[in-house]
């Protein structure tokens, strides 16, 4: 379901596909060939989101931002950037996430959390309000930690994981 929130409408790529049973609300664009997969909700009610290019939010993924309040003044938005994998059943809440990052399934990224480029966090991670991972590692656990560099295999996997779902979306669109 797509629809708008007090007349700010999603704005979708025409490449992109969005599943039927997926919820997008309000103040959200969504990059070209990008993908949102069953059950997943994408609500720009209280702040933006922007996903860019080539990235899956799988199955059962929320995405949401923080609203202008005494205690968020401004509020946060949340942008997932180009070529990023969300695993099923991720929270992404007013934070940052770079290119070429695959996010667990199950993780949960907090509000001003950024995650550089290069990422994969592993499934089931917390990344708590405001942390920073770094660009080229792999982050586990509750909270997450930094456990050791990329293997340039794993490297070259973020990019096979986003290419492989918009080979995906494509045979979804095409029935």
């Amino acid at each position: 379901m797509i629809r708008s929130f007090q007349g700010i409408h999603p704005t979708i790529a025409a490449s992109a596909y969005v599943d039927e049973s997926a919820v997008v609300i309000g103040d959200v664009t969504i990059g070209e060939q990008s993908s949102i997969w069953p059950l997943a909700v994408i609500r720009g009610d209280v702040n933006r989101i922007r996903i860019g290019a080539r990235t899956s939010i799988q199955d059962g993924s929320v995405v949401h931002a923080t609203h202008d309040g005494p205690y968020s003044p401004g509020g946060a938005a949340t942008t997932v950037e180009d070529d990023v994998t969300v695993g099923h059943k991720v929270i992404l809440h007013a934070c940052t996430v770079k290119d070429r990052v695959l996010v667990g399934m199950g993780a949960i990224i907090m509000d001003d959390a950024v995650v550089e480029s290069d990422v994969i966090i592993g499934a089931g991670s917390l990344v708590p309000p405001g942390k920073v991972l770094e660009s080229g590692y792999l982050y586990l656990g509750s909270p997450v930690r930094q456990v050791r560099p990329l293997t340039e295999q794993e490297r070259e996997r973020l990019v096979y994981s986003a290419a492989y779902y918009v080979k995906l979306a494509d045979r979804y669109r095409c029935g």
